[in-house]
């Protein structure tokens, strides 16, 4: 599935949920999505627990 149609899933799923449930229910499927996206990427191996824990260097921007 091409991150185009990922993101036109998204966002349906979010005008869905803010016109049928109000502001909150936007919010709250909007927050569940971005816990959903991190435990996907810890899934894949593609963020490591240590990765949100340890302090970047002062040369390190990422």
């Amino acid at each position: 599935m091409s991150m185009a149609v990922l993101g036109l899933i998204v966002g349906m799923a979010l005008a869905f949920a803010g016109y049928f449930g109000g502001f909150g229910a936007f919010l709250l499927v909007a927050a569940l999505g971005a816990v959903g996206f991190v435990v996907g990427r810890f899934l894949d191996g593609d963020l490591e627990p240590g990765d949100f824990f340890r302090p970047r260097e002062r040369g390190d921007r990422r």
